[in-house]
């Protein structure tokens, strides 16, 4: 799995946990609902750290708290 795929994956079942939709988000931070959407969707071919930054701090956890879940053990680009 590409690094990509496992940040749009963790980012779905963050807000799934939580509860939250994309406008919800956005709301909450900031983050444009098309750019975390296109994340999801693994439409773009880079995420900036800013943007999964911004994303970690509307839903109050680290960013070592955001990759250390098992899902990035499986990538391999």
């Amino acid at each position: 799995m590409k690094l990509v795929e496992a940040i749009g994956k963790r980012v779905k079942q963050l807000l799934k946990d939580r509860k939250l939709s994309l406008y919800k988000l956005y709301k909450l931070g900031g983050v444009p609902r098309s750019t975390v959407s296109d994340i999801i969707l693994v439409k773009k071919k880079r995420v900036s750290t800013d943007t999964v930054y911004q994303i970690c701090a509307t839903l109050g956890m680290t960013l070592q708290e955001f990759f250390s879940d098992p899902i990035f053990d499986e990538v391999s680009d």
